[in-house]
């Protein structure tokens, strides 16, 4: 059963409608992350579900509650903004238990939930100091532990890294990981870096232009994506997309690639007229050298392409090439020497071939 449910839900902004007929269900214990480009409305979305926005139509539900009309002080959801907000005149302490102090906690119950969430965070050490005296990610962690330390049932991030330099990033990145896993707690979580959304989720909804694109898994965005805006947005490179036709009739129908040098199985229960053109979508890991190729892969074709780039990234090296006037990247071992203008024999594992219609930019089948 869902714990938070966006059932229809529409915002207009003027007459702009900024979210259109927005369906989103998490489970208790899930971390739903918002991703799309700048302007999609994943952060519209965020405040809706705070109260910070009021909506056109559509509900709101946390917990079998309709939260509509909720203030948002009503609504037990924390909040982590990407400005970090906190109070320049308080210390790290103070920030953390000021809103269990304006719930008339107690002093000592404040105090020994503050120092368990700053434990948890490993601030503990900062507790006397003001946020001046604070990296950008000591600073982060104490927004974190604000929010924490209520014990909501929902947690709202809005792009909370995106102020960080990209070490401390992929370490605050990790911390919330962690918190999640420990705490079990129930997260929506906005960010345009498709990384942050792979890494954390259990659940992502890509949005684009109000709507959604697709919802699902980490592992289903990234291998299965819905159309060609998220197999294009998922993924850095991006998925390369090779332009086949469908040929061989009734008797060997199949996508030809590369003039028939490399031949693509239908898509199950598809059905093709013959010459149609169509989109083959391949990750830049599914084209790679002889010694890097799934060795459980069921169908691999070997292709001969002419390098024209070549992007060292220390663990490995990406590699743009051209064949019969497609451009393609592939990922190989960083050891092997490639070298840009020499032909390069590239691996293709067809059985990560996705299709797609570029008529209707959705996938077939």
């Amino acid at each position: 059963m869902s714990f938070l449910k966006i059932d229809k839900l529409t915002k207009k902004i003027g007459n702009t409608e900024v979210l259109k007929g927005i369906d989103i269900e998490l489970e208790k214990g899930g971390f739903l992350v918002l991703v799309g480009p700048s302007g999609c409305g994943k952060s519209t979305l965020l405040n809706t579900i705070a109260g910070l926005l009021p909506i056109t139509s559509g509900d709101v539900i946390i917990d079998n509650q309709v939260v509509n009309d909720l203030h948002p002080s009503k609504r037990d959801i924390a909040m982590v903004f990407q400005s970090y907000a906190l109070y320049p005149n308080m210390t790290v302490e103070e920030n953390i238990a000021f809103a269990l102090e304006m719930r008339g906690v107690s002093k000592e119950e404040r105090k020994t939930a503050v120092a368990q969430v700053a434990k948890t965070l490993q601030i503990d050490h900062l507790l006397d100091r003001r946020p001046s005296q604070l990296s950008g990610g000591q600073r982060q962690r104490v927004a974190m532990g604000r929010a924490l330390v209520r014990q909501p049932r929902v947690f709202l991030f809005d792009e909370p890294l995106s102020n960080l330099d990209a070490k401390l990033r992929v370490e605050v990145r990790a911390e919330i990981k962690a918190l999640h896993q420990n705490t079990g707690a129930t997260i929506v979580y906005v960010t345009h870096d498709q990384i942050e959304a792979m890494t954390l989720a259990t659940k992502i909804v890509v949005l684009k232009a109000g709507t959604v694109q697709q919802v699902g898994t980490p592992s289903e965005i990234y291998n299965r994506p819905a159309n060609l805006f998220v197999a294009d947005f998922m993924g850095s490179p991006a998925m390369n997309m090779l332009e086949g036709k469908v040929v061989g009739g009734s008797e060997n129908p199949h996508i030809a690639l590369f003039n028939d040098s490399v031949q693509v199985a239908l898509p199950e229960a598809a059905s093709l007229a013959e010459g149609k053109t169509v989109l083959v979508g391949l990750r830049p890991e599914a084209v790679t050298d002889a010694s890097l190729i799934d060795p459980h892969a069921g169908k691999v074709a070997e292709v001969k392409a002419k390098i024209t780039m070549v992007e060292p990234t220390g663990s490995d090296t990406f590699v743009a090439a051209d064949l019969a006037g497609q451009a393609f990247t592939g990922r190989v071992r960083a050891e092997l020497p490639v070298r840009v203008g020499e032909e390069f024999a590239f691996n293709l594992n067809l059985d990560k071939a996705v299709v797609f219609d570029p008529e209707t930019t959705q996938r077939i089948g």
